[in-house]
């Protein structure tokens, strides 16, 4: 199983942790990616005075204003820079020694900055969408693509394998899994379900979604025994939420979708 996530808008305080280290791209995982990580970060610390090159308000100037100190600036794990609210939901920092030896390896965070990140990859906290146009770079799905491939179409393919995707669209676009591939991918979906006038009337859910994922991943994590197939994932998810797995249909993702009852 693998739990393929988003990244979090929200990182950690600046304040937090200054006499850490500076990031080290040779010692994240998937090397590989080192020169591609290098020209992303690059680009944006040209752009670190101008929050509107990166499609954000000049209120998070300060946050952009990281981009450009992105050699210098404190790096720590990836499960502690990530603050926001899938990652409150997930709490990899209190899971269970198992549990958390499973996240290491399980969890993967596609990233606007680095591509494709695990945990306890040491990175500084950046503002940087999967959606941005970065001057002398483009679109950051777009160059991030053709390099997640062979990586994630490797992770995948392995037997027994079965993914449950919690990206949002921005962060699907950097990778999309091939039509052999695509059977073994759960995409998550939430829903809001309340009663109408003419009977229950479902809604999709989206703030609130951030943390129904996170709280479906951590479920998962917490299992000593790991789903090998959608229907197993689908299974282990209706231990603790109401779940819906939709029909295969060839060479598409499959779709999980999580119900919630009531009003918000």
């Amino acid at each position: 199983m693998l739990l393929l996530l988003p990244p979090s808008e929200r990182k950690l305080p600046a304040r937090a942790g200054r006499a850490s280290a500076p990031v080290d791209l040779a010692s994240l995982s998937w090397p590989e990616l080192a020169a591609a990580r290098e020209r992303v970060l690059e680009a944006a610390a040209a752009v670190s005075d101008d929050p509107a090159a990166l499609g954000v308000s000049a209120s998070l100037a300060d946050e952009v204003a990281r981009n450009g100190r992105w050699r210098t600036e404190p790096a720590h794990a990836a499960a502690k820079v990530f603050t926001g609210v899938l990652f409150e939901a997930l709490g990899l920092a209190s899971l269970p020694k198992a549990a958390a030896a499973r996240a290491a390896e399980r969890v993967l965070v596609v990233s606007a900055a680095y591509g494709l990140l695990r945990p306890v990859d040491r990175v500084p906290a950046h503002r940087l969408s999967m959606g941005t146009d970065l001057p002398g770079v483009g679109s950051l799905a777009a160059h991030w693509r053709p390099l997640l491939a062979p990586l994630l179409d490797a992770l995948v393919g392995e037997p027994g394998q079965v993914v449950l995707d919690c990206r949002s669209a921005a962060y699907a676009a950097a990778w999309k899994p091939s039509r052999t591939l695509a059977e073994k991918v759960v995409a998550v979906r939430v829903f809001r379900e309340a009663p109408g006038p003419d009977g229950p009337v479902r809604t999709v859910v989206s703030h609130d979604a951030k943390r129904t994922r996170g709280e479906l991943a951590r479920h998962l994590l917490l299992r000593r025994k790991e789903p090998d197939s959608p229907e197993a994932l689908a299974a282990a998810a209706a231990e603790a939420f109401e779940v819906e797995l939709v029909p295969p249909a060839p060479g598409r993702v499959r779709h999980l979708d999580v119900v919630l009852r009531g009003a918000a």
